[in-house]
This record gives C-alpha cells, structure tokens and sequence, in this order.
C-alpha cells in the first residue's frame, strides 16, 4: 500500500484532504504543526478526527519559528481581523497570513515523505474561497513540485514525491459536499481563528467556512457564539 503524509490543521479543509487520501488507497500518516498558534484548539480537532477516521500514525511536531512570525495567529500584538466582508477578505493578503508557513510545513512533510518512501504529500491549499495567501495557489504548488524533483534524492531517482493538493480549484461549498460525501466527522473539524468552546462566527475563516455550508445547503454542526 502506497504512503502518503498528510498535512492535517484539524480544519475542515484538511480533514476532507484526508480522507480523499484513504478513499486513495494510501496508508495515512497525518501531520500536524504545533508552531505557536494563540490556541491548541485546532491541534486537538486534529487528533479527534484522527481517531474517528482510523488513522494509525498521526505526529504532532511542536516547533519554532525563532520568534513568533509576523501574523495575527501568532502574535499576542495583533488582532485577528473580524467581520470583513467578502470583497475585504479577496481584497490582499491579511494579518492572518503566517510567512512561509505552507514552505517550511511542506519542506517537512517531504523530508518525512522522502525518509520513510511515502509516494505523496497531500495539503490543503485552495486558491478560490480563501484568503489571498500567497502559499495556496496553483503557482507555489507547481514551483515547489519543481523543487522537489531536482532537490531530492527521490526525484533525481525517479520515485517522484507528488504534491497533491485536491482542493486547489474548488469552492468552499463543492469542499462541503466532499465533506459529507466522505463522511467526514464535521462536528470535530475547527476551522476558526480563535480557540474557545465556540467557534466565534466572526474571523474570515469562520465567514468563509459558514457561506460555504450555506451554498452547499448543508448545516454546520460546529457550535458558534452567535447562532448561525
């Protein structure tokens, strides 16, 4: 059975990412970053969705970047952006955005790829209802697969490491619909920027996360402070 490490934030992106992996046939390794976040909210979902989904090895690497990065996610001196509308969110890169996070998660996640002779690594960029982040387009997902084949010594061997990211083109309702189809357990998915019992409703995140639900005609089993 074919390897594949999966990056896994315990959203519901990257929970519909895995199981698209299972449903591949490739025998999972879930990874998770632990790099900071002003919450351990997400980290937990991950390893609960885990569990449900029968996922065998799951490894959380705690890290550091040196100092906290520059974003809102991490840093105690910023604010995490709410209530911006649709046009304000695909309006720039906003404080969200940790710098080269998706490089050094994928650098990793290859290195263990390439350590253990896994075939793939899956990510759960989306370049259409997001937040402009430079690091989930179609461009970085091509560039960095370029720079695995000639910066590997799996790829200068021919045992490509694939980049595979299924959500890259599609619209936050189609990742719903997904979702369901593949029964992924929803209910432990956390895809807010706040930590909490609630999700806060409020976050871009959170925005996208409920117009998807909404344009997929499904409902949201996550909880949020204000009913949704």
């Amino acid at each position: 059975m074919p390897i594949a490490i999966v990056l896994l934030s315990g959203g519901l992106d990257s929970s519909t990412v895995l199981a698209i992996a299972k449903e591949k046939g490739f025998d999972v390794v879930a990874l998770t970053f632990d790099y900071g976040q002003k919450h351990k909210r997400e980290i937990e979902s991950a390893k609960k969705i885990t569990r449900r989904m029968g996922v065998k090895r799951h490894v959380v690497v705690p890290m550091s970047f040196g100092e906290p990065p520059n974003s809102s996610l991490t840093s105690d001196s910023q604010e995490i952006p709410v209530r911006r509308n649709r046009s304000e969110i695909a309006g720039g890169i906003p404080s969200t955005y940790v710098p080269a996070r998706n490089i050094v998660f994928l650098s990793m996640a290859s290195s263990m790829a390439e350590s253990m002779g896994a075939s793939s690594v899956f990510i759960a960029a989306n370049a259409v209802d997001f937040s402009g982040y430079p690091d989930c387009t179609p461009e970085f997902i091509e560039s960095f697969q370029n720079m695995l084949d000639v910066g590997t010594k799996a790829g200068k061997d021919g045992r490509r490491i694939r980049v595979e990211a299924p959500l890259l083109k599609m619209s936050k309702a189609d990742i719903v619909r997904e979702a369901v189809r593949l029964k992924v357990p929803l209910e432990l998915t956390w895809s807010c920027y706040r930590g909490g019992s609630k999700a806060c409703g409020k976050c871009d995140s959170c925005v996208l996360r409920l117009e998807g639900f909404k344009a997929a005609g499904v409902k949201d089993p996550v909880e949020y402070e204000v009913d949704k």
